[in-house]
């Protein structure tokens, strides 16, 4: 029972420490929260989980504040997911169908999640790596070149110029037909799956011009599977933190060259989308779980979007198992972020993301 109550005291206190940023002391959780007992007991509880790592007090004669471990098991345990409400489902909805292309769309989820938060948003585009291929184009474009036009599932669109040997002989009949049957015979794989089966044509093709075809499509589609890092990155609310009168200038600083290094961002809310998908729909990195010297004072909330198999994912807030996220969607704020409300706005986001893809709304963007 006493344990139960402690843990109630620790969420009374991250709870009040993040609306304040003040020390939290006894007297207010036990004037405030409610928990039917005197603060005389609510200090022997703070004390014991001071002694537990869970609080530390900056004074001796302060209040206490939550320590990473405290934000952990608050997180982990004692955070109430509250979902959006209708009205709050209806702005989010009203703002980012207003999208004209799948690139609007994340520039408008980017900065829609950044005035909810009050935090800085990141938002990926769809990874090539991740995308499946819904049509390729060839076109010629001169006597010895070709541009190679792919079309992905999620409506990104990539470019590469082929060049042909000198005894490639190509007109528009025999390109459109070799279109159509690379279309036919690739429709719904991912590139590197593509490149594998174009690969294998080749070598049971004897006409040299059509093997080296073959190979350089291959080998196309394979460039543009491994270019994982040059996915586009959308990021919004950078200017509020520098208004954050709570941030010191030795927790900013390294903050905002974190936000700088954008592969490293990269690679980390990629990894952490894909622990979404048994958290709940979200994933809480805190401090020095980020591995980031720049982010020791910030946490960062994830969730992955796109190839989720839920039915209805933008009012369930929920992201399927499917074949794991295409991209993610996150915020990156201060350890003392309001976690309840990220957490919701993050995945309600990443849902509506899903949601606009696989209504097909995001194609040809």
């Amino acid at each position: 029972m006493a344990a139960n109550r402690r843990m109630l005291v620790l969420r009374a206190v991250v709870e009040d420490y993040i609306r304040s940023q003040e020390p939290v002391g006894s007297g207010a959780v036990a004037r405030d929260h409610k928990l039917g007992v005197s603060s005389a007991t609510v200090r022997n509880d703070m004390a014991a989980l001071e002694d537990e790592g869970y609080l530390v007090q900056p004074h001796t004669s302060a209040g206490r504040v939550p320590t990473q471990k405290g934000y952990r098991y608050f997180v982990d345990r004692l955070a109430r997911m509250v979902p959006l409400s209708g009205a709050q489902r209806k702005a989010i909805d009203t703002f980012l169908s207003g999208s004209v292309s799948l690139d609007d769309a994340l520039q408008r989820a980017a900065r829609l999640l950044a005035q909810i938060t009050g935090q800085v948003a990141v938002v990926a585009s769809p990874s090539l790596a991740k995308s499946r291929l819904r049509r390729l184009e060839l076109i010629g474009i001169s006597g010895r070149a070709l541009l190679v036009v792919v079309i992905t599932d999620n409506g990104r669109v990539a470019q590469h110029t082929l060049s042909l040997h000198q005894d490639q002989d190509l007109g528009e009949d025999l390109l459109a037909k070799f279109s159509e049957s690379l279309n036919k015979e690739c429709r719904g794989m991912t590139l590197s799956k593509a490149s594998e089966r174009l690969e294998t044509q080749s070598e049971q093709v004897h006409e040299a011009g059509s093997r080296r075809l073959l190979e350089g499509l291959a080998q196309v589609l394979e460039g543009m599977a491994d270019e994982e890092e040059s996915s586009g990155l959308y990021m919004a609310g950078r200017s509020q933190l520098t208004r954050r009168q709570t941030l010191t200038v030795a927790e900013l600083a390294p903050l905002l060259d974190a936000l700088e290094e954008q592969v490293v961002l990269m690679r980390l809310m990629s990894a952490q989308s894909e622990l979404s998908r048994t958290h709940g729909g979200v994933s809480v990195a805190i401090g020095s779980e980020t591995r980031t010297p720049g982010l020791l004072h910030a946490s960062i909330v994830t969730s992955g979007y796109g190839h989720a198999t839920g039915t209805d994912q933008w009012h369930e807030g929920t992201n399927g198992q499917g074949d794991g996220p295409i991209a993610f969607v996150g915020s990156i704020g201060p350890t003392h972020m309001d976690y309840t409300v990220t957490m919701s706005a993050v995945r309600a986001v990443a849902a509506y993301l899903t949601s606009f893809l696989t209504s097909g709304e995001g194609e040809d963007g």
